[in-house]
């Protein structure tokens, strides 16, 4: 067989037309089939690496065996003429076409599901979250807690109440989880502010790094370091928000900061509504410490309308003047006119029920100076006030404040070596409390009563011409609130002997509810909170807002009927106020 190439010599122009050209004319032989790119360039009697592997289109010249046409010839040359029959046979609606189809549709069924339905399905079917506490399934936190910490003892899971009725625990926290931190987020029921406590002038920045647990027990630490320009720095933890309830019993067993014989620290346990936010100016003014559902002067800035009545500015207190209020009024009362923004409920009649933040101590220590002995202050604080702040009662007040907050206050012996420098012992701190106009507050230490309050002694007052303050009904929708702080405005400090880190340690917190009438959450159906502090949110999460002004541009509250005896939608509210007052502007 001829080989499939054959060599023809061509001189490429070097500097000459001489067929010998030298090494350094770099002479190059061309294959046949041109200067394209088939051929390419070899050294002078080289073939192109083509042409050593170009074979030809025969397959006979190359060596292999042809015995004629194969089977499968007419795969590679269709005839459209005789395969007609063939290509038109069957049906597209096979069953198995069938299945395919089927199954696409479902997989693009479910990436719409996954992609589109369920996003708008989310969105338009999702249900509020729970404000009883909790964020995890079952209501339990990262320590596996829930409601009902699974350390409490059984034999603290019910208690006889000192209205004689039986009592369950409803919540608890052992606080036997170490390392637990309550930054934002951290907690399903308990959250550390990072704010300064500017309201009763305290010397310390409230820091969530100052509470945690160890070693089995909460800690709110107070501690002489500079944060902030404050040359302290203390801790407030509360369930705003995130667990409250209404009525029943609150315990805590509690190892009190310094020592009981050196003044100037201000640790507290207590509980306030939920509209109101501790250290939050705006959410507090005119909702501390009210606790009114009536439409009279008592709704009232300065307690007064057009200096009248007359206590209003002559029976208060001597260091302003005789005045007896400075608040502002109850920004969301009775006296609140119909269509003006009020979180609910309304009475069988029409009108707004009182509405406020009204604040309960369990314990505010303090160490007596004259005789170098510990003690704590328990107490309510409420408004309206009584003419010279004197309540009905049948044992000492110890504090009766004056133009800011009118209080009912027991100060009781601690055991003095219950402090975390002198013994370091703990000792259980509660209060009993009923709801309502016929209600009570008693103030207990280890489980023993030791001072009280009751309805009537909250009662009207016909001098400075107030109603009925209740035994507050706010969801309490209360919350509870630990914090350790340091100021003058609660008595002198002893610089000189405080010793620090000053640490209030908490072994556990307790609440429980009269069997059978379990009332928990701080957004009840018949006491709501949650939409109207949705409504002014920046009130209750900034904290630089000091003042309702500040938040909303206004000095002004919704509309009392009092102050708009003209206006069309005030005359339900203000068809329950005294008629005397209706003569008044």
């Amino acid at each position: 067989m001829p080989p499939p190439y054959s060599f023809q010599p061509i001189y490429q122009g070097g500097h000459g037309d001489s067929p010998a050209s030298s090494a350094s004319d770099h002479s190059l032989l061309k294959a046949p089939g041109g200067g394209g790119g088939g051929g390419g360039y070899a050294p002078y009697g080289q073939p192109t690496i083509s042409d050593k592997f170009a074979l030809s289109a025969a397959p006979t010249d190359w060596g292999a065996a042809y015995d004629g046409p194969e089977p499968d010839d007419r795969l590679h040359n269709p005839d459209p003429r005789r395969d007609r029959n063939i290509d038109s046979a069957g049906s597209i609606f096979t069953w198995r076409g069938l299945m395919n189809i089927g199954f696409l549709a479902i997989l693009g069924a479910a990436l719409l599901m996954l992609f589109a339905g369920y996003p708008i399905y989310s969105a338009y079917g999702k249900k509020s979250q729970t404000t009883s506490g909790g964020f995890n399934l079952g209501f339990i936190n990262a320590s596996g807690q829930g409601l009902i910490d699974k350390d409490t003892p059984e034999s603290a899971r019910t208690r006889k109440g000192f209205d004689g009725q039986d009592y369950e625990l409803v919540f608890s926290d052992e606080f036997n989880v170490d390392n637990r931190t309550f930054y934002p987020g951290d907690d399903p029921y308990w959250e550390a502010v990072d704010i300064h406590y500017w309201g009763t002038n305290n010397l310390e920045w409230y820091s969530p790094r100052q509470a945690f647990t160890q070693d089995g027990y909460l800690h709110i630490t107070l501690d002489d370091v500079k944060s902030h320009n404050l040359d302290y720095e203390g801790s407030m933890l509360s369930t705003w928000n995130k667990f409250c309830f209404t009525g029943g019993y609150l315990s805590a067993s509690i190892t009190l900061p310094g020592a009981s014989d050196v003044w100037g620290l201000w640790p507290a346990f207590w509980m306030m509504g939920n509209l109101g936010r501790a250290g939050y100016g705006a959410s507090l003014e005119g909702m501390w410490p009210y606790t009114y559902d009536a439409c009279d002067v008592g709704t009232l800035r300065n307690q007064s309308l057009n200096n009248y009545p007359p206590a209003a500015t002559t029976m208060g207190d001597p260091s302003y003047d005789n005045s007896l209020s400075y608040l502002l009024g109850q920004r969301l009362s009775r006296c609140t006119c119909e269509n003006e923004d009020h979180p609910g409920p309304k009475h069988p009649d029409g009108t707004w029920w009182g509405r406020a933040a009204p604040e309960i101590d369990v314990l505010e220590a303090q160490v007596e100076e004259s005789t170098r002995t510990g003690k704590v202050s328990m107490s309510g604080q409420w408004a309206p006030f009584n003419a010279n702040y004197l309540w009905d009662n049948a044992t000492d007040n110890y504090f009766m404040s004056g133009v800011f907050q009118q209080s009912s206050s027991g100060v009781i012996m601690t055991d003095q070596n219950c402090y975390q420098f002198s013994g370091g012992c703990f000792d259980s701190y509660g209060v009993e409390y009923q709801p309502g106009d016929d209600g009570y507050i008693t103030w207990a230490i280890r489980e023993e009563a030791r001072w009280g309050v009751k309805g009537a002694g909250l009662g009207p007052d016909k001098t400075s011409e107030i109603s009925q303050r209740p035994v507050p009904y706010e969801p309490m929708v209360r919350y509870i609130i630990f914090n350790q702080g340091i100021s003058k405005n609660f008595g002198n400090i002893d610089y000189d002997e405080l010793k620090f880190p000053s640490i209030m340690k908490v072994d556990w917190v307790r609440v429980y509810q009269p069997k059978g009438k379990r009332n928990i959450g701080c957004d009840p159906p018949d006491f709501p909170t949650a939409d109207y502090i949705a409504r002014h949110e920046a009130a209750y999460m900034n904290p630089n807002l000091t003042t309702w002004e500040q938040y909303n541009g206004s000095k002004d509250f919704p509309k009392n009927a009092l102050q708009h005896q003209g206006d069309a939608d005030c005359k339900k509210a203000l068809g329950v106020a005294p008629d005397n007052l209706k003569t008044l502007t």
